[in-house]
């Protein structure tokens, strides 16, 4: 990863430096395993990363994985893989939230001791109601005032198994009447008789993230807590914990704005939705937002790292342009992705003045922007395929590609002219006869005579037939905050954002490409040879180019 210019998160840490130089920075990127990794968490995965490169510090990766219920290690798994590709693999180490319970629990013994945590019987709609509202404070539960010998026995009975799921809770004993509503006695411990996926069933009471957290990122020695701002009032809790078990080394929580992009959704559990119910395929569905899917979708890490850091650090809610994505992926692929052609929709073209059993290579250019990716040899017959989007029988004004009587070049070989149309029963246009201008190998007619169109080309002998992928945005709607209320994410599904194209004629060099390798086909955008389906090709994007702003 390339340095990165400077951010409020780095001015806290300049002025935290200021106070203690000898400070060791270590950050970490805390993913809950019940679901892929998407593009919102590509932006979390960079600020911790960078930040600790930055500063010459360690980057943990610790699977938040105290909710066992939706948790798998298939979850697991992938997310490692995406920190692989991404290039983030830690620098610090790999951890997991579950393989720090016996210290939770030791902890949360001690907060008993101390008199600042108590076993309530109080069930979810009752906490619901005694904790109060917005404006109104919370009421104590009824069983705030156990003894400390009662509630160590009903904890050590809680971790034993002797009551059911949701029967009891461990709540910390903050502020009933706090302005904050997380400081209104929170649960710190839930009663769930389910096994996890590395601790089995050894654990029926887990620990809730406020108050995991905030321990698991003192044990690791992690000195900045970088995380998205709906934590931002979780703050006086994760403080609270750190200061009431009595850590000396206090990791700092400080929050940045999530990313938010137009077209599409960040939430695991309606992304889990879609997948579950067969509406796209898969986790890395080339139009899902997630890291697998922009994977199998063509993009890069460093177009994504790229779009992450124009998007920019900040604290304010904003919608970025899936358009500035696009971009970074265009602007990259442009000098990288080697020229090919691909004729979406192939239409036969016969030139009538060339001899049916000569075959000649014209050298064209694997990338005109880039001299060191060399040339490549296109066979020229008789037959060849042009897209049919390059004719037209009744031409509109300005029209410079093939029509009647008109003259065009085939790119980097002969000037032809159309001379005649064949159609089918329906009317169909299914042949175009031309004669070449066979003094025109690569130049201007001898004859002064100017012509302005270009198309691309393919000889029908020599190229192959492939299927082409074209997507579009998963959703309608621009911004999915906006959906008006009694409407759902699924009223604004575009459920025509993927296109197949079959019989697409392509050179045969492509059917030998690797999986994952990307293109740009000529004068239709950039693709990538998809990693799942044999001969077939994604749409990365169009070749139009734009500079979307942030709204």
């Amino acid at each position: 990863m390339e340095e990165v210019r400077g951010n409020f998160i780095h001015d806290i840490i300049d002025e935290d430096l200021k106070d203690n130089p000898e400070l060791k920075i270590h950050t970490r990127f805390p993913p809950e395993p019940n679901g892929y990794l998407h593009i919102g968490s590509a932006k979390a995965i960079w600020i911790n990363a960078t930040t600790a490169k930055k500063y010459g510090g360690l980057f943990n990766l610790r699977y938040d994985d105290t909710n066992p219920t939706k948790e798998d290690n298939e979850y697991v798994e992938s997310i490692y893989e995406d920190l692989k590709w991404l290039g983030c693999e830690p620098s610090g180490g790999i951890f997991y939230g579950s393989d720090y319970f016996d210290k939770c629990y030791e902890y949360a013994v001690q907060l008993i001791k101390d008199g600042k945590a108590y076993v309530c019987d109080l069930n979810a709609d009752e906490l619901r109601e005694y904790r109060g509202t917005l404006t109104e404070p919370g009421k104590n539960s009824p069983y705030r005032d156990r003894s400390v010998d009662e509630n160590l026995e009903l904890f050590e009975r809680m971790k034993n198994g002797e009551f059911p799921d949701g029967a009891k809770t461990l709540r910390a004993k903050i502020d009933m009447a706090s302005s904050n509503m997380n400081m209104r006695d929170p649960a710190i411990y839930r009663i769930v008789h389910t096994d996890h996926h590395r601790q089995g069933n050894k654990w029926c009471i887990y620990p809730l993230y406020d108050y995991a957290h905030p321990i698991q990122d003192a044990l690791e020695g992690i000195t900045h807590s970088l995380c998205s701002i709906e934590f931002e009032n979780h703050r006086p809790l994760y403080e609270w914990v750190i200061n009431n078990i009595g850590f000396e080394i206090k990791p700092k929580q400080r929050e940045f704005a999530r990313l938010n992009v137009t077209h599409t959704v960040m939430s695991k559990r309606y992304l889990r939705n879609l997948v579950e119910t067969g509406l796209v395929d898969g986790w890395d569905d080339p139009r899902m937002p997630t890291l697998c899917g922009l994977r199998r979708r063509g993009y890069t890490p460093a177009s994504i790292f790229d779009f992450v850091s124009r998007a920019g650090v900040a604290k304010a809610y904003s919608v970025v342009d899936y358009e500035l994505l696009e971009h970074c992926i265009r602007e990259e692929l442009n000098t990288t992705a080697d020229r090919r052609i691909a004729i979406l929709k192939p239409i036969k073209v016969v030139v009538t003045n060339y001899p049916e059993d000569k075959v000649e290579y014209f050298e064209v250019s694997n990338n005109p922007g880039n001299p060191d990716a060399g040339t490549r040899m296109l066979p020229f017959t008789r037959e060849l395929y042009i897209d049919a989007d390059d004719f037209a029988e009744v031409p509109p004004p300005k029209f410079f590609r093939m029509k009647p009587d008109g003259e065009v070049r085939l790119m980097g070989a002969y000037i032809v002219k159309c001379n005649e149309i064949v159609k089918d029963a329906e009317g169909n246009v299914v042949e175009i006869r031309c004669t070449a201008d066979l003094e025109t190998r690569n130049n201007m007619p001898i004859d002064g005579r100017k012509v302005k169109g270009t198309i691309h080309w393919l000889s029908s002998s020599f190229c192959k037939d492939s299927t082409v992928m074209l997507y579009d945005f998963l959703f309608d709607i621009e911004n999915v905050g906006d959906i008006p209320e009694g409407k759902t994410f699924d009223d604004y599904l575009n459920r025509d954002s993927a296109k197949k194209v079959e019989g697409v004629k392509v050179e045969a060099s492509l059917l030998d490409a690797n999986a994952g390798e990307r293109f740009q086909f000529v004068r239709c955008g950039y693709f990538v040879k998809d990693t799942k389906n044999p001969n077939t090709f994604n749409r990365i994007v169009g070749l139009k180019d734009s500079f979307p702003k942030q709204k």
